[in-house]
């Protein structure tokens, strides 16, 4: 059987002919995602503020049902469109829903994601609009029944995540957003000399459905979230995210869970909302 090729994908700099990414491969290849990548995740909710949500989140969204924020990292290795090496992910999000002339839709709202490699921070932002940025994301070091998880940038820690007492099974995690039609981004590129204007500026989904990844191990416990409040000294430009996300009032640590995974998809389905 031929393999399933994809069109031409092109991105700076596009004088070197076609990319290659995790949506196309080698002369086209499609990586399907069966196997590949091998993922741990570590991820703590908490109660918070639905008015200090409200006023984060762009026109045309607001908070949908309680305003709980999820912190997740993601530690990926074995990943096929990176000929088997990895890279890893710390992603701030909370529920929300988009309303536009045309689209509704209720999600997962992603307001930022770090990710300590290079390749999939310009392929994210570029080509799906997920709100992308760098720093340094260590393996969390999972010990017995608890974990810790760390994220720095250039030397300066901006966060640490502690759970604890972790069980098999999800009797303490997080309550799931029901009916979700996936996660909502929100896309924006600015506009070469016109400083405060946008090239694209507008809403995007990932759709919930389509992924091949499979549960293999699930754990579920305490944890909590500290967010090291930065001067412009300490991340000159990320000090403004680091400190909105300490702002954020914790009414209520609502549980953390530790899972393993297999398989994924390549996020072509990603599409406009309008």
């Amino acid at each position: 059987m031929t393999p399933e090729r994809r069109q031409d994908m092109w991105r700076m700099p596009v004088v070197y002919g076609p990319a290659t990414g995790p949506r196309r491969g080698p002369d086209g290849r499609i990586f399907d995602g069966k196997n590949s990548p091998k993922s741990t995740s570590v991820s703590v909710s908490f109660m918070s503020n639905a008015d200090q949500l409200n006023s984060i989140l762009p026109d045309g969204f607001k908070v949908a049902g309680d305003p709980i924020v999820s912190v997740s990292g993601g530690y990926m290795k074995d990943i096929e469109w990176l000929a088997g090496r990895g890279y890893s992910t710390l992603g701030v999000s909370f529920p929300a829903t988009f309303k536009g002339e045309q689209d509704t839709a209720t999600g997962s709202f992603l307001t930022v994601l770090w990710e300590n490699l290079t390749d999939p921070i310009i392929t994210g932002r570029e080509e799906l609009g997920f709100a992308k940025i760098y720093c340094d994301l260590p393996d969390p070091q999972i010990h017995g029944t608890g974990a810790t998880a760390t994220a720095n940038w250039l030397g300066f820690q901006f966060m640490q995540m502690d759970l604890s007492g972790l069980s098999e099974g999800s009797d303490s995690a997080p309550p799931a957003l029901a009916n979700s039609d996936g996660m909502l981004h929100y896309k924006y590129m600015p506009r070469t000399g016109e400083w405060g204007k946008a090239d694209s500026e507008y809403a995007v989904l990932t759709p919930a459905t389509g992924s091949h990844s499979r549960v293999l191990e699930s754990y579920s416990g305490k944890g909590t979230v500290t967010w090291n409040p930065a001067r412009w000294e300490d991340l000159p430009t990320q000090y403004n995210i680091v400190n909105g996300i300490a702002d954020l009032e914790v009414k209520e640590w609502l549980g953390a869970t530790v899972t393993r995974t297999i398989g994924a998809k390549d996020l072509s389905d990603q599409r406009i909302l309008s």
